[in-house]
């Protein structure tokens, strides 16, 4: 089946690149070796962020699925919570443990998750919830396994916030090619065989509507300015790079505060129980917009 193709490739693609044992374990090095201070560390810093509302409590117990090189468990280790590290290939989680950026690891497949109901306090899903090639059965699934909410941390789909851009498709709705066209990421596909889902804050309500969750919790960042070699410069204010980078993401910040752009990405968290008072002033004071579901009348 189409799915099961796309899981495939996407566990294939690692060992494609990295083949070998030598070239996983100096991959870590290297990227070590450039130190905390990079381009490319400051940027995975924005996406880490979203997270500390929900860490300000220690001890809790974590699951990052689709986290191929074990850096989302890392940073949820070094602010005092468990974090089980998940990939659907765990050749580079296994070289992971072994440098001690992750303490424990395991193979799974985001649709069907081998835990019991209730298993972790929270689920993270950073920048992989769009590779799925079924991403609604992972997401039911996440919410399953998880005791207090899942984090949703994924490119955001402009159309849901861009209104000229909503009714130019609906204009064009019966001339596709000129819809495709012009929109020209409207139906895009990774050599690995996913359609690339983007998310909205819509569909996180209605899901959370849908299961009579109390809550759901949004943020909007830009921090897509990786480009090849981020993981080698230097995040200094001097450097010319990194300043251009900051200027325009300070211009984007602008732009999403006055509602003119959505966001690159979403941060979304999707709450099964309200969360407590430190937690909630902690999120609004980090920008996040607070939903609250209203319960369903008839169950």
């Amino acid at each position: 089946m189409y799915h099961e193709k796309s899981y495939h490739l996407h566990g294939e693609w690692y060992n494609q690149h990295y083949p070998t044992r030598e070239s996983k374990v100096n991959y870590y090095r290297i990227n070590k070796s450039y130190g905390s201070q990079t381009v490319s560390v400051w940027l995975q810093q924005i996406f880490f962020n979203c997270l500390n509302p929900l860490l300000k409590e220690t001890s809790q117990s974590w699951l990052t699925v689709g986290d191929a090189y074990g850096y989302d468990a890392q940073y949820l280790q070094s602010k005092g919570s468990h974090a089980l590290a998940t990939d659907l290939n765990t050749d580079f989680l296994s070289i992971a443990k072994e440098e001690g950026i992750v303490t424990e690891y395991a193979a799974e497949n985001a649709e069907k998750l081998s835990f019991g109901d209730h298993t972790f306090d929270y689920v993270l899903c950073k920048e992989s919830y769009h590779h799925f090639p079924r991403p609604y059965a992972a997401l039911y699934e996440m919410i399953r396994v998880a005791e207090k909410g899942i984090v949703i941390i994924e490119p955001q789909d402009p159309i849901s916030k861009m209104p000229l851009l909503l009714m130019l498709s609906n204009l064009l709705l019966k001339k596709p090619p000129l819809l495709n066209k012009i929109w020209k990421n409207r139906f895009s596909y990774e050599p690995v065989g996913n359609f690339v889902y983007k998310v909205s804050e819509r569909e996180f309500e209605k899901f959370a509507a849908a299961l009579n969750l109390p809550y759901v919790a949004f943020k909007k960042i830009n921090p897509n300015f990786h480009f090849k070699g981020a993981e080698r410069t230097d995040a200094n204010p001097k450097n010319k790079t990194f300043k251009a980078i900051k200027l325009k993401k300070q211009v984007l910040d602008i732009l999403v505060r006055l509602k003119i752009i959505p966001g690159q990405v979403l941060s979304a968290i999707i709450f099964k129980e309200k969360p407590e008072d430190s937690v909630w002033q902690q999120l609004q004071e980090d920008g996040y917009h607070i939903v609250a579901i209203p319960k369903n009348p008839y169950i």
